[in-house]
């Protein structure tokens, strides 16, 4: 790119095109819209239409009623999609998280019932066993190793059943190797070819996901017994490695992947730029829980401008190079983006 050459002062007074909110919203190289925002929702399958999560003000389990509703309201918002996480009855929960490929479970049921109500609102299923075992881990332990191969079987099992659900990009965090190329062969012979994937491409092993296992119960992970490993170091990325994620990346778009992830967000936004540059396919981050978590701490204790720190924050993601941004705040940020 040819720059302009830098005129000293006076000849350039850099102020003058900052003078007023039209020219600053002229001359404003990154935008944001609704339309880059995927709203991040846990549904739930109790008998309440709303449960507060405490670590996430703001933020409510929602019945599979209410998920109909809220689909609706990011049609009119102009959100173009929902990542749909699930909370269950800690009495459907087991080893091997037997309930994640339930055709009639919770996932099926509010799957079906947002396309039902807004079919042109596109539907995310995160692929993982965390939320479904007894353990809150991703996969499947044998004396406290993360089983990758045997976990997969299950993955690719619980992603046809949210393909056949009618969920349009399945999005799998688990972070096992080859997960990706076992999805895309099994919806090929499916028939389900269609259906995209949002690899969770980099996920690190990160301490900004906490208020997101309240949301969803997956909270109690063991104590580094033999038994239940207490962390999810294994399988989840190592937050000094840069490299690694583009290794990571490049396999799972070879696995044919037609879209990546970083997660988490902000304390990452150096690995979605490399991750932009490096590949030139859409590539999205997570504001995850604690993030969210964080900025309505403080907002709440009066330290910070809360709709301005949200939009702040979004923006930051699309300035990085992200073609869009899951995020808890998708339907408050989309009614700030539209006023």
């Amino acid at each position: 790119m040819t720059r302009a050459p830098l005129a000293p002062y006076p000849a350039l007074r850099p102020r003058r095109l900052r003078q007023a909110p039209w020219i600053r919203s002229l001359v404003r190289e990154t935008t944001l819209s609704p339309s880059d925002l995927i709203w991040s929702m846990v549904v739930h399958d109790g008998p309440e239409d709303f449960i507060n999560v405490p670590s996430m003000p703001g933020v409510q389990r929602l019945s599979v009623r209410e998920a109909a509703k809220a689909a609706v309201r990011a049609r009119a918002l102009g959100i173009p999609a929902i990542a749909v996480f699930p909370h269950i009855d800690g009495a459907k929960k087991d080893a091997h998280g037997s309930e994640a490929a339930n055709p009639d479970g919770l996932i099926a049921q509010a799957v079906k019932a947002m396309k039902d109500a807004a079919p042109e609102v596109g539907i995310m299923c995160d692929v993982a066993l965390d939320p479904f075992t007894d353990h809150g881990h991703d996969g499947l332990v044998d004396r406290g190793r993360i089983l990758n191969d045997a976990t997969i079987e299950r993955l690719v099992e619980q992603g046809l059943m949210q393909a056949r659900a009618g969920a349009d990009i399945l999005a799998p965090s688990d972070m096992m190797d080859g997960r990706v190329g076992a999805l895309r062969t099994a919806l090929e012979g499916a028939g389900l070819q269609d259906v995209m994937i949002m690899s969770y491409a980099a996920k690190y092993a990160s301490a900004f996901y906490g208020p997101y296992r309240d949301a969803i119960g997956s909270g109690k992970l063991g104590t580094g017994s033999i038994d239940n490993p207490g962390d999810k170091k294994t399988y989840q990325m190592d937050p000094g490695n840069t490299d690694e994620a583009l290794r990571e990346v490049a396999l799972d778009i070879a696995e044919g992947a037609d879209m990546v992830m970083v997660k988490p967000g902000m304390p990452y936004l150096d690995i979605v730029r490399r991750v932009v540059e490096a590949f030139a396919l859409p590539t999205f981050a997570f504001q995850v829980s604690g993030e969210y978590a964080m900025i309505m701490a403080a907002a709440g204790n009066g330290w910070i401008d809360e709709e301005r720190a949200i939009l702040e924050s979004l923006g930051a993601f699309k300035r990085a190079g992200a073609a869009g941004v899951i995020t808890y705040f998708a339907e408050r940020a989309a009614g700030m983006l539209g006023a």
